[in-house]
């Protein structure tokens, strides 16, 4: 209540009514060290009702982290640490940001199926319970959540993947900033949750219509869900919003807004506190309360031993999982990279699946699959099992519960998500794919991931109107330009097979940021690299010079980007044929190329040289930038149809014939006093 009053503004009202459950969680159950926030073998806690943050800082503040009563005091302030919404790599002991309702449930379900995967990659014949790498992932969630589809998407999967590490409390207060939800809300949820099959249990604090913080009832429900190793478990919590608050309690106007000085000294007065005082911890309150540090130490030593004797057992394992808890690659995997021979014509969606195959044997932590479009993402390891409870397991997709290839069904948004709670668990790393017109249903965990920082790679094929006859509703037009506006994320869109090769291993170089491949569902040329055209190895710096102008010179300069770089070099041909020295730029990706020196942007893109045309299947927004003003865009403003994708390409007026006008236009406005453009006799 404090808190909120001193910023102005804030949730109290969930804060106060979770208040018991998560002292609870904290003291007695969470599996955590306050003085090591990040031992490998904590237990994991996600607030998905990110909005009720007070709900996590404060159990921070009394545990021991590095919180101290002034970072309360400064909540949603300017330099604080704590902000509105728990914010990952911000504050110690917040395990993922959450904001957006209904991520933090993916996310710890992405964080239980991580746990899964790593105990089968350093584990896995460990006894239930007995290796380092058995632990929990507890959540917290409310009504906002639960109504967010997303939530649909990810319990469901948790449900068939059976991960008896998850653990979801549903704080069920019937209220939200509308007020009562009965004005939109009306299934019962548990009977939901108990239809996908979790374990479900029910604690009601208000059934005896009193109120009663049945704390001890909870706990048994805490212990019994701990116990249910099968399957994940869903315990709804019937609480009262903002209780015990005299006049704002069970409405809508303690969800979101300060209380008010009057209400805070009314609820203090109730709760046998003096109302005079702000802000108040009593120092046995406090000593109480970080016990939970000495309880803490004691699991982390009681871990250490069983840990020790893990790596002397299985040095091997234990050297692979401490590279790949740095983010660090293994010596020479490069060299596993596939090189595709010039001249045959393969699709960068397909050449893509080569290298995920390639690279399998070397990269262990690499794991991943796609939203029910495994053959046309190409994201199957060939030879690898699925991550799939064996009862489960397909003809197509043998597998078992320590698998590979993950199946996330036609659920896109919880696969943003979940890849999310992959990587924030640590001990791998996650791909996923599905249509780059699907990124839309993925873009709130996208945007998070960036937010993060996470080393998440999303699989986008079918990158534009070249996917034909599917038409408009699966063809991306503005969707390249959408992503690029997301701050972070990379989007490298490689024009052939050897491009691809070499963004794959780019990306995975990065371990400090999300990236999306844009694939083509077509056939690209494969160049040949060394002689005319320079090598694939200039991705690594988002734009690279493809092709030169003969005599190195260039008038006019072609950006183009995935299946149009073939188009820029029809186009070259013709120019120089008819001695306009044209440069050919291959740009798969902006984002590299903005972070290069000056020195290097101007070799690639003279100032001198202003006649350009950039060449992209879809909406031109952003190439002004790169063209300038004397420059043409050959783009895609509008949505696409129905056809061939070479019929569709030349209706649509994306040509090489069309890039050389362009080209001729470009280079009558870059000329001096508009040279070229001719005149008029002024009558």
């Amino acid at each position: 209540m404090d808190a909120v009053e001193e910023c102005g503004s804030g949730h109290p009202g969930t804060a106060m009514s979770l208040a018991p459950a998560a002292f609870l969680l904290f003291q007695r159950f969470l599996r955590h060290d306050p003085t090591d926030p990040n031992w490998a073998g904590r237990d994991r806690f996600v607030l998905s009702c990110g909005h009720s943050s007070l709900t996590l800082y404060i159990q921070l503040y009394l545990s021991g982290y590095p919180l101290a009563l002034d970072d309360l005091k400064k909540l949603r302030k300017w330099g604080s640490l704590t902000p509105g919404h728990p914010e990952h790599g911000h504050t110690a002991g917040v395990e993922t940001t959450t904001g957006p309702l209904g991520q933090g449930i993916a996310n710890a379900v992405g964080m239980a199926m991580a746990a899964r995967r790593e105990r089968g990659l350093y584990d896995p014949d460990a006894a239930p319970g007995q290796s380092p790498f058995d632990h929990t992932v507890w959540a917290f969630c409310s009504d906002g959540d639960i109504e967010e589809g997303i939530s649909h998407e990810a319990s469901s999967l948790a449900a068939h993947q059976r991960l008896g590490n998850l653990i979801l409390m549903y704080d069920d207060n019937h209220i939200s900033i509308e007020d009562d939800t009965a004005i939109a809300l009306s299934e019962d949820v548990r009977a939901r949750y108990e239809a996908y099959g979790w374990d479900v249990h029910h604690v009601d604090w208000t059934v005896n219509g009193d109120y009663e913080e049945n704390v001890g009832r909870l706990a048994e429900a805490f212990a019994a869900a701990k116990a249910e190793t099968a399957r994940p478990s869903f315990i709804a919590l019937r609480t009262i919003i903002g209780w015990p608050a005299p006049n704002k309690k069970n409405t809508g106007k303690i969800h979101g807004s300060a209380m008010g000085a009057e209400e805070i000294a009314a609820t203090k007065r109730i709760m046998g506190q003096n109302p005079e005082k702000s802000f108040n911890v009593p120092d046995e309150v406090l000593a109480h309360a970080r016990e939970v540090s000495d309880r803490g130490r004691a699991l982390h030593a009681e871990w250490n031993t069983g840990y020790e004797a893990w790596r002397s057992a299985n040095p091997d394992r234990a050297a692979e999982f401490d590279r790949i808890s740095k983010r660090e690659l293994p010596a020479g995997w490069t060299d596993k990279l596939p090189v595709f021979e010039a001249g045959k014509d393969l699709a960068t969606r397909a050449a893509s699946g080569e290298v995920l195959t390639a690279l399998a044997p070397v990269l262990p932590e690499l794991w991943g699959g796609s939203a029910d479009l495994a053959e046309s993402n190409n994201t199957t390891m060939k030879g690898e099992p699925s991550f799939i409870p064996e009862e489960f397991q397909t003809k197509e997709f043998p597998g078992h519960r320590y698998g590979r290839t993950l199946h996330f069904g036609v659920r896109e948004h919880a696969m943003g998500a979940i890849m999310n709670g992959i990587a924030l668990h640590g001990g791998t790393r996650p791909y996923g794919g599905t249509f780059l017109i699907f990124s839309d249903y993925m873009r709130p965990a996208v945007r998070l991931a960036a937010l993060m920082k996470l080393p998440v790679t999303y699989v986008w094929t079918h990158d534009s109107i070249g996917l034909g006859e599917d038409g408009p509703t699966h063809q991306p037009v503005e969707h390249l330009w959408a992503l690029r506006a997301i701050p972070g994320l990379d989007v490298v869109r490689p024009a052939d097979a050897n491009e691809t090769a070499v963004a794959w291993r780019t990306v995975l170089e990065h371990t400090d940021r999300p990236a999306g491949l844009a694939l083509t569902r077509q056939k690209l040329p494969t160049y040949e690299r060394g002689s005319d055209f320079a090598s694939a190895e200039g991705v690594t710096k988002g734009g690279y010079v493809l092709v030169d102008a003969s005599g190195g010179q260039p008038k006019v300069i072609l950006i183009a980007t995935g299946s149009e770089v073939q188009l820029a070099v029809q186009a070259r041909e013709t120019l120089e044929a008819e001695g306009t020295p044209t440069r050919v730029v291959s740009m798969p990706c902006v984002e590299w190329f903005d972070a290069q020196d000056e020195a290097y942007k101007q070799e690639v893109l003279p100032h001198a040289v202003r006649a350009r045309v950039s060449v992209e299947a879809g909406v031109a927004l952003g190439w002004r930038t790169y063209v300038g003003e004397a420059g043409e865009s050959i783009s895609l403003e509008h949505f696409g149809a129905s056809a061939d994708y070479k019929t569709l390409f030349e209706q649509f007026g994306i040509t090489a014939e069309r890039v050389v006008a362009a080209a001729k236009s470009s280079l009558i406005k870059a000329g001096p006093n508009d040279e070229g453009r001719g005149s008029t006799t002024g009558n």
